[in-house]
């Protein structure tokens, strides 16, 4: 079972590199669930890695329907992640109805294929009524995986979805649990025989500042190495 590790810094590449950790899930604003890193944090993270380096491309907070202009930033910034050396990017478009929007995933999917770069769905698949239907939607666009909850708070209420999506994509895509996943349920997912575990390994970083300025993290290396511990027994 692969692990994927969500970070935000040169030092979460670092961390997960030591654990020889599959895939790092590159993002800015973990605050806001994630959004597209900057360039020169992507090299960065790229020279200090030995995991493959997939980079969110998500360039606002709240749902994830977008509008036109917004699907070309998100194209131009796959060329990027490549450029920067990425292995691979993460986006996922709605529909105002929640619904796989098939023209603008394409429109990405195919740019991000036609440069080398995997490609994974993410979360946005647990706003989606249908999921079973939504997966099929995502498999015939050509991803290579789907990160998921199965459209639960955390993984591990979602996980009986989960294994029917495993079973149901007769491994034509990876399903990838996230949300919530620890040292103490991990091994609940690999018995499922799901492809991979993707976790954010963040400790709140404490500044006194008067302003409120959003918060800061570090990397919690202790959850990295427990699940990994976990995993890999």
């Amino acid at each position: 079972m692969d692990l994927e590790i969500c970070i935000d810094s040169v030092e979460g590449a670092k961390i997960a590199s030591k654990y020889n950790v599959k895939r790092v899930e590159l993002c800015a604003a973990l605050s806001e669930g994630g959004l597209t890193p900057s360039a020169g944090l992507i090299k960065a993270v790229v020279e200090n890695s030995t995991a493959d380096v997939y980079v969110m491309i998500r360039p606002s907070a709240g749902g994830f329907s977008y509008t036109d202009d917004e699907i070309f930033i998100m194209r131009n910034d796959i060329k990027i992640a490549k450029e920067m050396g990425a292995q691979g990017v993460v986006f996922g478009v709605l529909n105002e109805a929640n619904k796989i929007d098939i023209k603008k995933n394409l429109f990405l999917i195919e740019e991000a294929l036609n440069i080398g770069l995997g490609t994974t769905f993410h979360r946005a698949i647990d706003l989606c009524e249908a999921p079973i239907q939504a997966m099929e939607d995502i498999i015939n666009l050509g991803f290579n995986r789907i990160l998921s909850s199965g459209r639960e708070k955390t993984a591990m209420e979602g996980i009986d979805l989960l294994r029917t999506m495993k079973i149901a994509s007769k491994n034509r895509i990876e399903i990838m649990a996230g949300s919530g996943i620890n040292a103490k349920n991990c091994l609940k997912f690999k018995e499922s025989e799901l492809h991979a575990l993707h976790f954010t390994a963040k400790k709140n970083v404490n500044e006194l500042f008067d302003l409120d300025m959003g918060p800061k993290y570090s990397v919690n290396e202790e959850k990295i190495k427990s699940i990994h511990d976990q995993i890999s027994k």
